[in-house]
């Protein structure tokens, strides 16, 4: 948040704040809850067994409480809400009168616009024909499926305990509702051969989402996963192989009419690209709302007319500490860390390459004509479009843009 705080009252010391400079605001909600933790997962999330007396039902008095402390911190900003994603964690573990409130928190917080784009994240198994049709009510726009594979034993290899045929049905009834759809696949599983990929592939294609995510599995070592990988029970693909996974769903994808728009995203028509994803890359502002989630707020203009910097913070961890704070009426942010223009446009670099329209030569924070040759001939860069002043990734460069940036900054 952008001061520290105690109390909602002090946190409104930087009511009125607005824009520097135009900027779209999203908001994110970060649900924590999951049925089980699956073996690779290393994010803030939490089975029933370790939520320390937290509940659902709480969890969702203590995200309002949030929105009305956000509400007093942004009073006078006069934007509303252009992008909602519910993300976690699993938000339909929340029943969907749950999520409903959550997003009515949003508009009584902020407002939200006429054309908002609202997505929850969901696992094919915690949803049925009734509550997507309540969301769709509700005012969500779209849902993002949980499918990573169609192959049983990769499935079991990251503990996924859904049933690969509740994707389809799930996908059907998402569309009763009116609601588009995104499939998220995960490639790179140990024991995954690029046949299985292809299998999983074809399958996600078969349901014709609006848009596929595709992420390569990173190993953590905090996992069980990593725990396994340590003690030699399962092999990593190679990142060759990786490679190869990744063009293949290239290849697969543009072939059933999906245009890549970030390095592992692709929609049917750029009308169906994530736009609430598109702002985080784009630097635009959002409020993270829950336990652990991030929250970034541009250069912006304040009450009486100073300029205010640009930072970023996020929430403690646990639900149980993040409800605490939130009972007490205090602030519920763990950290806060102002950024400099410099910051700004390492950053700028390191999330705009990844997009398929490019960044221009003119935003970088240097002159960097040798680096961006070198690029150009190892055909990590697209020459043509250099030239015409965009940086713009290869399919090769897609593979290695971690290593572009670095040149690049």
């Amino acid at each position: 948040m952008p001061a520290p705080a105690s109390s909602p009252t002090a946190a409104s010391s930087d009511a009125g704040t607005r824009p520097a400079s135009p900027r779209d605001l999203g908001v994110y909600i970060h649900v924590p809850f999951c049925r089980v933790r699956c073996g690779y997962c290393d994010f803030n999330t939490y089975a029933p067994s370790e939520v320390g007396g937290a509940t659902r039902e709480g969890y969702v008095e203590s995200a309002l409480k949030e929105m009305a402390l956000a509400g007093q911190v942004m009073a006078g900003d006069g934007r509303e809400v252009s992008t909602v994603f519910l993300g976690g964690g699993t938000p339909t573990m929340l029943d969907a009168d749950a999520l409903a409130a959550l997003l009515d928190g949003v508009r009584t917080t902020w407002g939200l616009a006429a054309d908002a784009e609202v997505t929850t994240e969901a696992n094919p198994d915690s949803v049925s024909r009734a509550s997507l049709s309540r969301l769709a009510d509700a005012g969500f726009t779209r849902v993002s499926f949980g499918m990573q594979s169609a192959v049983p034993h990769v499935l079991a290899t990251l503990e996924r305990t859904h049933d690969p045929e509740n994707v389809a049905r799930a996908v059907a009834w998402a569309r009763e509702a009116g609601l588009d759809v995104s499939l998220d696949l995960i490639y790179g599983t140990p024991g995954e051969s690029l046949e299985d990929w292809q299998a999983s592939l074809d399958a996600a294609i078969s349901l014709e989402p609006d848009h596929v995510s595709a992420y390569a599995l990173v190993i953590e070592p905090g996992t069980r996963m990593g725990a396994q990988l340590k003690r030699g029970q399962i092999e990593a693909v190679d990142l060759d192989t990786q490679a190869e996974m990744y063009e293949l769903a290239d290849a697969r994808l543009s072939a059933a009419g999906y245009g890549w728009y970030e390095v592992s995203n692709w929609a049917r028509g750029r009308e169906h690209a994530c736009r609430h994803n598109i702002a985080y890359w784009r630097s635009q502002d959002w409020w993270g709302v829950g336990p652990g989630a991030h929250s970034y707020l541009g250069p912006r203009i304040g009450a009486s007319g100073e300029a205010v910097g640009a930072e970023r913070w996020w929430n403690v961890k646990h639900p149980r500490a993040y409800a605490d704070r939130l009972a007490s009426g205090e602030d519920p942010a763990a950290e806060r860390e102002p950024l400099t223009e410099d910051d700004l446009a390492l950053e700028a670099v390191m999330l705009r390459l990844r997009l398929a329209d490019g960044m221009p030569v003119g935003d970088l924070p240097e002159r960097r004509a040798p680096q961006i040759a070198r690029l150009v001939a190892d055909g990590i860069l697209d020459g043509r479009a250099a030239i015409g002043g965009t940086l713009l990734l290869t399919l090769k460069g897609r593979l290695l843009a971690d290593a572009a940036v670095r040149d690049l900054t």
